[in-house]
This record gives structure tokens, sequence and C-alpha cells, in this order.
């Protein structure tokens, strides 16, 4: 087994990771306790090419896979700069238009994907529903040659930042008389489709919202992939970059508060003695994080390169369980750094606990560890379905 990166992949790492570090993390919280977006990381990031590192390159990408873009979020992460529309954008929506959207909606769309100049943010998860496709209330249904969709979701990141939304509702099969998942591309702007923004314990330039859809009305070309059949592929393509994506991003959040607790103790001493980092009761808990961070990074790099690889079914277990794991590691990095950290760990100066909400967070969305587990104990022990 290769564990080592492409020459192209390690430089890829390494200039994401300076570039990151120009920005920093004062950088990001600054953005986003003054209520503003990380607009500069974002276009400049899109300008060298880190966007659209998955989109094939007729479209203005780079033409590699997931596996590419897992290292660009996992880098900024590291950095400080965790960016969740890496997830919602590149990752969900890019993919899911290159692998089965129409040669219309390829051309598009996936240019300005590729370069950061459009952003698609993705809407699943509803009020009753969470983010399962089998029980959405939000329905489309024909009118004449168009659409009109009508429903609620909610927790739908960056709306605000969106020239459109990728919106999962519920059609039916005229052939089965099955509701069945379908994709729309809805402007954002779009008549009928409303926005609230939700207030959020987490600090983060990019906000949540819910959304409310009243007989949105849109043309037959923005129905994903042009037909009905393509619904559940298209949505299924999107699912496993967003783990993969989601975990690369809480790995490198965990690297960067280890680093900075690392750092930290090895130059804290106190009352004259050796730094506070020589105590075991301080440094065991940093090196058990670290290992736990260490450990999830595999898993999330087996799970891309599955994926890239197009081995669909095993990639979909690889990437519940690398979400699973850095989830957890990602918050017993944060929580391990503040403590090492004692009083200063809460405060904003040190960078650490501004991490708290989102890591925290990171154990519930976009599939918490519990359905992960029923996922696990379903399709790899197999057990019988609890739900």
């Amino acid at each position: 087994m290769n564990f080592d990166l492409t020459d192209e992949q390690e430089q890829l790492r390494d200039a994401v990771r300076a570039l990151g570090r120009r920005y920093g993390h004062r950088y990001f919280v600054a953005k986003a306790k003054a209520g503003e977006h990380t607009t500069e990381l974002w276009e400049e990031a899109g300008r060298l090419g880190y966007l659209g590192v998955n989109i094939p390159t007729e479209y203005g990408g780079g033409g590699g896979g997931i596996t590419e873009l897992a290292i660009v979020c996992e880098e900024l992460a590291a950095a400080g700069c965790p960016l969740l529309l890496l997830v919602v954008s590149p990752a969900i929506a890019a993919t899911v238009i290159a692998r089965h959207g129409t040669d219309g909606q390829r051309e598009r769309f996936l240019p300005g994907l590729a370069d950061g100049s459009l952003k698609v943010v993705f809407a699943i998860t509803e009020p009753e529903a969470g983010s399962n496709f089998h029980r959405l209330g939000t329905v489309a249904r024909r009118d004449g040659d168009d659409w009109l969709l009508s429903g609620r979701k909610c927790y739908i990141s960056g709306v605000d930042e969106a020239g459109y939304v990728l919106v999962v509702a519920r059609t039916e099969n005229a052939r089965s008389g099955r509701l069945e998942p379908a994709l729309f591309v809805v402007p954002a702007d779009a008549a009928g489709l409303t926005r609230s923004k939700l207030d959020m314990e987490i600090v983060s330039p990019e906000n949540q919202f819910l959304l409310y859809l009243d007989d949105v009305r849109v043309p037959a070309d923005a129905l994903v992939g042009g037909s009905l059949e393509a619904g559940l592929p298209a949505l299924f393509a999107g699912l496993n970059p967003e783990r993969i994506t989601v975990a690369a991003m809480g790995a490198g959040t965990g690297r960067y508060a280890i680093e900075l607790a690392s750092e930290y103790t090895s130059t804290r001493a106190v009352w004259g003695g050796r730094s506070i980092g020589a105590h075991q009761g301080v440094s065991h808990p940093l090196a058990h994080a670290a290992i736990q961070v260490e450990l999830a990074r595999l898993m999330i790099y087996k799970a891309a390169t599955l994926y890239d690889a197009g081995r669909d079914s095993e990639a979909g277990i690889s990437a519940n369980m690398a979400k699973y794991a850095a989830g957890e590691a990602a918050a017993l990095a944060v929580d391990t750094a503040v403590q090492v950290h004692g009083g200063a760990g809460m405060t904003t100066e040190y960078g650490v606990a501004t991490l708290l909400g989102a890591v925290r967070a990171g154990r519930i969305a976009p599939v918490s560890r519990e359905m992960i587990l029923n996922f696990v104990a379903q399709h790899v022990l197999g057990q019988d379905r609890s739900y």
C-alpha cells in the first residue's frame, strides 16, 4: 500500500498551506465577528485554481478528483480557515453537475464553479425529515414545460453568497407512482424563494438559513440530468464527496488546534520549572488527540481514493467512517487544546475556543454520528435495520 501523495498533490498541499497561512485564523475570526464573508481568500483560491481542482479541465478545472479537493479543504482548515462552502459548492454541486448534469448544465455552471465566481449551495435538509430523502416534504410538480417547487429547507449554508441553490425535491414517477428524489438548479433570487437567517452559536463567516419555496417556477432545463431517472444517482454522487471533504476540514481543524496547543505547552513554563508540556498530564492528552486525527486522515484519503477510482459502494462505507472518525477527532483535539491552554484557551487571542462550535457541529452535520453507526451496523456488520 502506498501512502504517499503524488508530486502534484504534494505541490498542491504546500501551495494551499501557504495561502491559508497568509490569511490565517485571525482573518477568519475577524470576518465572522464582523458579519462579513471571506471573499478575499475565496477569490484568490479561485484565481489560483484551488476551488476547481476536481472539475474537468475542459470546463476550466484542474482535472483532479475528490482527493485533491480534500487536500484543499484540509490545508485551509489547518491554517485556521475552515471554509464550509468548499464542501457545498465545489464538492457537492460541482460533482453532481459534472457527473450527472446535461451538457448544457456543465457548460453553464462548471466554469464559474471552477474559478469561484459562482457558488451553488445545496438544499436537502428539512425541519421534519432531516436529510432523509425518503421523507422529504418538498415536492416538484409539472406545470406545462416548467416545474413548480414547494416546501421548506433548513440549515442551508451560504445562500446569501450563492447564485443558485441545488434543491432536492420529490417527484412522482409516472410509471411506478412512487415519489422519488429529483435535483433542480434554482436561481437564488427566484420568485417565491425566500430565506430567513438562523442565528448560530458558531464562529463562522458562512451563514445558515431557513428556505421557503412557494411555487417556485423553474424551466425544464433546471432538472439535473434532464430526466427524473437521474435524480437518485445524482444525489448519491454528491453525498460521498460531502462526507469526505467535511471530514478533511475536521482533520485540518484538529491539526490546527494541536499545533497551537503544542507550541503553547512547549514554551509555557511556570514556577521556574520545565515547560508544562513536560508533564504527562498535559502531553498525553495532546498525543492521544494527535493520534486520533492522524487515524482519521488515513480513512479520509482511503475514502477519497476509492471514490476517485469509481468504487462507489466501498467509498460510501469509507466516507461515512471517515466523517465519523474526523468529527470525533476534531472535537477531541479542540477541546484538549482549550484545556491545556488553561484560562488562555477561552480567549479569542489564542485562537482555539473560536473553533468549539464548529467542531461540535461536525459531530452532527451533515450526517450525525448516530446515523453513521446505524449505517455501519447495517451495511458492514449485517445487523437488522433499526430505524
